[in-house]
């Protein structure tokens, strides 16, 4: 049997691949979702989902976790990793990822897309200093601020209400006349008594310092040109003008439209036999959760046929997993855990954690620095119980007063330092972040290229990152995990995460308005999510 031999590989864990992978793998086939960042997509830094149907009020990731348990309880299986190349000559095709190359009969690109640029002066330049991208991520830096919000589709409308909760007021500029979105969401954002529309209005330029200060834009109507410039204040600039498709992967393998989107026909197939595409990465007019599922799972059915002829075709049927039967009972039972756990990590956690411990290969010392903050107490609670959970790690306490405590640092058996440090309290969107880092720091760690870890081996010179974070941040723990892993296998490099909640004076230190941001030894701030390969370019230069 060839362990790597799928019925069909999804690329991308959104929506629509998740909702494929539900249908497949419920058809019995044997299905590999495999997605880059974090599972779920674009919908998980949404804070509330009002208008998915039979669902009353959620929140995108709320709901996307849903999706990938039930496709997880029919057999559904995934990998975390990024897909490098495909191989599509032959009946069956290769898919290579940073963690192997897999073989399967059929192919659903479901990559989704990314946020565009405007392209107004000063928009790369203050990127990280006040121009900002992702209100869940980074609304709190502008807490009594003014914000400005650029586009005038669902996400601005959306997100501007959103930001009323941190910003002092926010303002909607509008490039043509009106809203591009449902009459209902347009009205919740104009009629905001925090909230000014201004249409008929681009952005020209911001201006600043190591922060915004000025600025200018236009009224094409009127030809009125405004500066907005407030006294010994700084403001924010959130940008969502829409998505571009993530199609670089495909673009001389698929048929793709002038804007770069990929060209299917009603049955979600592409212009290559046996792939197909769904969710935002495909043309049409409506980009929402609720039509991205529509896509996923009006493809999976295609696949299904697909697939079967495919078996048929090369006497080649790959061996599905058996389905826990008691996979709904079990997650029932989590359920109610859950409700009437008094601890801080759910039953969910639990099992993840115990995944981890149980592959960890030696023992670790957590030793931590704490003072009298409330946060130190809530630090010490968390690691307290984390190593309840295992007899693999050990706790060491120390008190006293510093700019840096409370803080939890990772130390081998032997007393020597693994270079990793958190400030703060590891949760949120960095649980599973800090988690792997111990999985790192024990033994044997994630899988990682042989030439990846000859660079990181051949490193030679100290390296002190600082990986400044909000827990909030979906991008913020791809950044962490990049540089944890290498710190784990190279004792010169040393990093240290601080949730900028909790550490205010490195946010003003740094001037830091977006997250992830990165420093490395006290250079110049640098901003977003990183992969191991690209941090170690910056690392050798």
């Amino acid at each position: 049997m060839n362990e790597k031999m799928y019925d069909a590989i999804i690329i991308g864990g959104g929506p629509a691949g998740l909702t494929a992978g539900l249908y497949l793998a419920r058809a019995r086939y044997r299905v590999l979702i495999i997605e880059k960042e974090t599972f779920g997509g674009q919908i998980t830094i949404t804070s509330e989902v009002v208008n998915y149907p039979g669902i009353g009020k959620t929140s995108g990731r709320e709901l996307t976790e849903t999706m990938r348990k039930q496709a997880e309880s029919f057999g559904a299986e995934f990998l975390l990793a990024e897909v490098q190349s495909m191989d599509v000559t032959s009946d069956v095709r290769r898919v290579k990822t940073d963690k192997g190359e897999y073989e399967c009969f059929g192919i659903l690109i479901a990559t989704g897309a990314h946020p565009r640029t405007v392209g107004f002066t000063g928009e790369m330049e203050y990127r990280g200093h006040g121009v900002a991208y992702c209100a869940t991520c980074d609304g709190e830096f502008f807490t009594g601020k003014e914000v400005f919000v650029i586009g005038g589709g669902f996400a601005a409308a959306e997100e501007a209400v959103f930001l009323t909760k941190y910003a002092s007021h926010v303002t909607i500029l509008i490039r043509g006349d009106d809203f591009r979105c449902a009459k209902a969401t347009a009205d919740e954002a104009q009629n905001h008594p925090k909230i000014t529309v201004l249409r008929n209005t681009s952005m020209v330029a911001v201006e600043g310092d190591s922060v915004l200060r000025r600025i200018i834009y236009k009224n094409k109507v009127t030809g009125e040109t405004t500066v907005y410039a407030p006294e010994g204040d700084t403001f924010g600039v959130f940008v969502f003008a829409g998505y571009s498709p993530s199609t670089e992967l495909v673009k001389d393998l698929v048929e793709l439209n002038e804007a770069g989107y990929i060209v299917t026909d009603r049955q979600q197939k592409t212009s290559v036999d046996g792939i197909y595409a769904a969710g935002d990465v495909c043309i049409k007019n409506l980009r929402q959760v609720v039509t991205a599922t529509s896509d996923g799972a009006l493809a999976a059915t295609e696949m299904e046929k697909y697939c079967a002829l495919m078996q048929k075709k090369t006497g080649i049927k790959p061996v599905v997993p058996a389905i826990d039967k008691s996979v709904p009972e079990k997650q029932n039972k989590e359920k109610q855990a859950d409700k009437t756990s008094q601890g801080l990590f759910t039953a969910d956690m639990v099992a993840q954690l115990n995944t981890v411990f149980s592959r960890m290969e030696n023992p670790l010392i957590l030793k931590m620095y704490l003072d009298e903050r409330g946060v130190s107490k809530e630090l010490e609670a968390y690691i307290d119980e984390l190593a309840a959970l295992t007899d693999k790690i050990h706790v060491e306490k120390n008190t006293g007063q510093g700019e840096e405590y409370p803080c939890v640092c990772i130390y081998r058996q032997d007393g020597s330092s693994t270079g990793m440090v958190f400030h703060g309290v590891p949760g949120g969107h960095e649980f599973t972040s800090f988690i792997l880092g111990l999985y790192n720091a024990a033994g044997p760690g994630q899988p990682i290229a042989e030439d990846t870890r000859n660079r990181i081996e051949a490193l030679n010179k100290r390296i002190d990152m600082k990986v400044m974070v909000s827990l909030t941040c979906t991008m913020c723990p791809e950044l962490v995990i990049a540089a944890q892993r290498i710190a784990s296998l190279n004792d010169q490099i040393y990093v240290d995460v601080y949730d900028l909640n909790h550490f205010p004076a490195f946010r003003e230190k740094f001037k830091v308005m977006s997250v992830p941001c990165y420093v490395l030894n006290n250079g110049q701030p640098m901003f977003g999510k990183k992969k191991i390969e690209e941090l170690l370019d910056i690392m050798e230069s």
